[in-house]
């Protein structure tokens, strides 16, 4: 049976990526100074009696550098997405056209910029401990099956290759927040 043990890589690397994904749209959704149509994803609308993605009550634009427009559909919920939108801690105010919300990206300041630095590193930081968690999961995954009856040249090739893996997305996570930290501090 230990002879037979085979980690299961591709569903660390599966998770890894995961958190590699979910680090991805969290940086979308930090204000640079730029519109972004992405900044609007994390906002939820009530409508129709159920919380909805903010683009699948409207069309998100980005007519210019510094605006974002929301097309709503539904008349009766431009009222809902603007609240959502002035409730959703972007700082955006959002300014009303028909069925049209405008949201003119304001500059951002030296305080601001730093404050949402820290958010970014926070946001690394939890995507490099979700890869950690996966790590010691594959780590306990080999100590049982070394309990098993593997051997322990196989077992340290196996944590060597997890370990490996690791440092590769844990390296991808730092990269990443660098860029996204010299991309806010930009003027």
């Amino acid at each position: 049976m230990a002879d037979e043990f085979e980690l299961d890589t591709d569903d660390l690397k599966r998770r890894m990526d995961g958190a590699m994904s979910n680090l991805r749209t969290e940086f979308a959704s930090l204000r640079t100074g730029r519109a972004s149509a992405s900044m609007l994803e994390p906002v939820q609308v009530e409508a129709y009696g159920q919380m909805t993605p903010i683009n699948q009550v409207g069309t998100v634009n980005v007519p210019e550098p510094r605006m974002v427009t929301v097309n709503v559909w539904d008349k009766g919920l431009v009222n809902k997405v603007e609240k959502a939108i002035r409730e959703s801690g972007l700082g955006i105010n959002p300014q009303m056209n028909g069925t049209i919300i405008m949201l003119p990206i304001p500059e951002l300041n030296e305080e601001r910029r730093r404050e949402l630095t820290k958010v970014a590193g926070q946001y690394a930081e939890h995507a490099r401990v979700s890869i950690r968690n996966v790590r010691r999961d594959g780590m306990d995954q080999i100590k049982k099956a070394k309990s098993e009856g593997l051997s322990e040249d196989d077992q340290k090739l196996w944590e060597g290759e997890v370990q490996e893996m690791t440092d590769s997305y844990i390296k991808a996570v730092d990269e990443a927040l660098e860029t996204k930290q010299a991309e806010i501090m930009q003027v």
